[in-house]
């Protein structure tokens, strides 16, 4: 079987909700960075087989198949086609999966996985105004449970017994880590400033410099009256976009371009779809035996921050150790632009590679139903 190879990777800026985002079509924010990659790279877009592009919300902006329309609003020929993936906060994950699955299997040769979400212009829970998504057999079956995050990540602190400072002091160190990323530009290399308003924007807007547990203290729970889980310990609500090349050794040479990293293995696994969030465990545990890997052989790990609790249980039950965790910080701090974060998560964690020339690298997003994606890449250089 072939290797597939990661040559680039880029993202956007975080907007926060109603931020320097908010005008900008989810096509138009997905066209600046396929041609990011193209610009950066020197590829002929019209040489790429496929767009394989994350979204969850697939209605209003980011409808009718966004994937397609993202690569027509960057300028590419029409030959070049795209496909929408929906694998709820893993989407993006899951387009970079199948992109190195398919380059793997020797069916594309040269294809850009990521993904989109505008928040702020198509608001989260938008697709469910006309209808229930789960159906009377699945709630027959859960005997009436609410299927909700918010609730999925409480009943997550009540089973890993995680109290609300314990909550906090993880939310208040997300933003320090992060700010501590920002200033020592960490970000800097796969950041593509974009213009927006005619303002240059090329920083994550969702950090809060200074949060502390003292400061969290004052907010109250949002899903249960004496739960721990609020505003300030939980993703923010986010527009943003990320992609990246794949490709084989042989046909990055033959373009000129140095892989950074080797695709090394994938998994992706359920769990309880009413607790909801704790698939990243089980998926973390299937990937490492698919990788033939201990979790001590991972340099760093980013664990989704859909909620302080979940990747607080995931490594209390992973033993992983702490100081390799998320470590630039995570989407407590910075946002969680749903379709893209997968994406974002990818970028972010070759930056951590590259900056301390880290082997090994695993992510993992917990994602609504109850599913969740587990990636390994290895640095090549």
């Amino acid at each position: 079987m072939r290797d597939a190879v990661i040559v680039d990777a880029v993202r956007t800026p975080i907007g926060k909700r109603n931020g320097s985002l908010a005008e900008v079509h989810a096509a138009d924010l997905s066209a600046h960075v396929l041609n990011a990659l193209v610009h950066r790279t020197g590829v002929d877009p019209g040489t790429v087989d496929d767009v394989l592009w994350g979204c969850v919300t697939q209605i209003g902006d980011q409808s009718s198949n966004i994937g397609r329309f993202a690569v027509l609003a960057a300028g590419w020929p029409d030959h070049v086609p795209g496909v929408t993936i929906n694998r709820a906060c893993g989407s993006s994950q899951q387009a970079v999966d199948s992109a190195a699955h398919a380059v793997m299997a020797g069916q594309y040769d040269l294809v850009v996985a990521g993904g989109v979400e505008t928040m702020t212009r198509v608001p989260l829970g938008s697709h469910r105004t006309t209808g229930q998504p789960y159906g009377p057999a699945v709630l027959a079956r859960y005997e009436g449970a609410e299927l909700n995050q918010g609730i999925g990540a409480e009943l997550i602190a009540e089973q890993w017994g995680l109290t609300r400072r314990q909550v906090d002091e993880y939310a208040a160190g997300s933003h320090a880590k992060a700010a501590a990323a920002i200033d020592e530009g960490l970000f800097d290399d796969h950041i593509v400033p974009i213009e927006a308003d005619g303002t240059k924007f090329a920083v994550d807007e969702g950090l809060r410099r200074g949060t502390s547990v003292e400061t969290l203290a004052g907010l109250k729970p949002s899903f249960s009256p004496e739960g721990v889980i609020h505003a300030g310990n939980a993703s923010q609500i986010s527009d943003g976009a990320a992609a990246l090349l794949i490709t084989t050794p042989e046909r990055a040479r033959e373009l000129g371009l140095t892989p950074i990293a080797r695709y090394h293995s994938g998994a992706v696994s359920g769990a309880d779809p009413v607790m909801m969030l704790t698939g990243p465990i089980p998926a973390t545990e299937k990937v490492l035996g698919r990788a033939g890997l201990s979790v001590d052989d991972i340099g760093v790990f980013e664990v989704n921050e859909a909620f302080a609790p979940v990747p607080l249980a995931w490594l209390a039950e992973t033993g992983a150790d702490p100081e390799r965790l998320n470590p630039l910080g995570g989407a407590i701090a910075v946002g969680h632009p749903l379709g893209a974060s997968g994406a974002i998560l990818m970028t972010r964690m070759l930056a951590r590679m590259r900056q301390r020339n880290l082997r090994y690298g695993l992510q993992t997003m917990c994602e609504g139903g109850g599913t969740a994606n587990a990636t390994i890449i290895e640095l090549l250089h």
